[in-house]
């Protein structure tokens, strides 16, 4: 059985969710995958640069909240809380 993690953005930390080996992502829970969580640039740069990734899709995080980059696999999925208005 695939274990499903829920992380909580708050103000202190933002998460992000990527597998980097095979773009593992939970379609029974959300769907078809869009195009680019597939790409192989995209997985490395979420974590290379998850701030630059983040702020492409419209995201700032300010620079005093951390950013944890969670890797998904096909054991383990994540899925975030978003942070309440």
């Amino acid at each position: 059985a695939t274990e499903l993690v829920a992380v909580r953005n708050t103000a202190r930390v933002h998460n992000i969710v990527v597998c980097t080996l095979c773009s593992c992502y939970p379609a029974k829970l959300l769907g078809l995958s869009p195009d680019w969580y597939k790409s192989r640039t995209y997985r490395a740069r979420a974590v290379r640069d998850p701030r630059g990734v983040l702020a492409e899709f419209g995201t700032e995080v300010p620079a005093e909240t951390e950013v944890r980059v969670h890797d998904s696999t096909a054991d383990c999925r994540y899925i975030v809380i978003p942070e309440r208005p």
